[in-house]
């Protein structure tokens, strides 16, 4: 066995072990509270948020909530794309089924089972996404947007549904996907701000002709 195949088995032990003991106490009343608060971070519900966020926007007539909106939907589509992914490829068993059976698999797969499909977080994938979606385009959503990703993260672990590892390649694949998103969003959809158009030529009134 390789100095990095050793590595990687030793990191592996140790992400199963913490994990299993973070979740050694899942089926308490408060830690089951936050996996339904965790929910939030569910494909529905943000789709639902980024475009409740364009009506919100247009109803009050704020560009800068459409804007976040729709760079919010994209985000997460995305990430949730890249994520389905790679869960379609690799097989990972859920924590809490991993306890429950004494076993557990992690390796190149394509199973349609939903206790088969732990690698990686799309419920941090999505929420990071989103989260930094939001903050760059509506004033005061950073630390709101970050409090709530980091809810549905930590209560992954807990709740005996994700592995450590599960949430650092979700967030990471939320980060990258939200990036390359807003990189192609910038240049497709520049801010314009106000001041800005009032100063353009072609929007001010020709000067009246003297005699």
């Amino acid at each position: 066995m390789g100095d990095i195949e050793q590595a990687a088995k030793s990191v592996e032990k140790a992400d199963r072990a913490m994990t299993h003991k973070a979740a050694a106490h899942r089926d308490k009343p408060i830690v089951k509270a936050t996996g339904f608060l965790a929910e939030i971070g569910d494909q529905p519900q943000l789709v639902a948020t980024s475009l409740g966020t364009v009506v919100i926007g247009l109803v009050a007539r704020r560009p800068d909530m459409i804007r976040g909106g729709v760079r919010m939907f994209a985000a997460h589509a995305a990430a949730t794309f890249v994520k389905s992914a790679i869960k379609s490829s690799i097989d990972r068993t859920r924590p809490e089924k991993a306890i429950e059976d004494g076993k557990a698999r992690f390796e190149p797969g394509d199973s349609d089972d939903h206790e088969q499909t732990s690698f990686p977080s799309g419920h941090t994938a999505g929420a990071v996404a989103v989260a930094r979606a939001a903050s760059r385009d509506i004033d005061g959503a950073g630390a709101p947007a970050a409090l709530v990703t980091g809810v549905v993260a930590a209560a992954q672990p807990l709740n005996g549904k994700h592995y450590l590892s599960d949430l650092v390649v979700g967030a990471a694949v939320g980060w990258i996907a939200e990036a390359l998103v807003s990189a192609v969003f910038d240049r497709v959809a520049p801010v314009i701000e106000n001041a800005a158009v009032e100063k353009l030529p072609l929007l001010d009134a020709p000067a009246p002709a003297t005699a």
